[in-house]
């Protein structure tokens, strides 16, 4: 999956959603890469998509760039 500005998502991209809010992807699901604590095994069953850690809500699932497009999901700084 890829941020609206083309740039691809990777686990531990810290994030902010909506301008106010801050996250961090700990999964992405297609790619079966998880930030620890999280596993495959738990959120395969989502298919596809990313989850982020966030400010507002704990985990959430944005299924597709379209999800993250809407929600204005944008790169703030990569894990180095």
């Amino acid at each position: 999956m890829r941020y609206h500005d083309g740039q691809p998502i990777h686990v531990g991209d810290a994030v902010t959603i909506d301008v106010m809010h801050h996250g961090t992807v700990v999964a992405c699901i297609k790619d079966g890469i998880y930030l620890q604590p999280h596993s495959r095994e738990q959120w395969t069953h989502l298919r596809d998509g990313v989850l982020i850690d966030t400010s507002f809500a704990g985990l959430v699932h944005y299924r597709d760039e379209a999800a993250l497009e809407a929600a204005k999901v944008e790169l703030l700084r990569r894990q180095a």
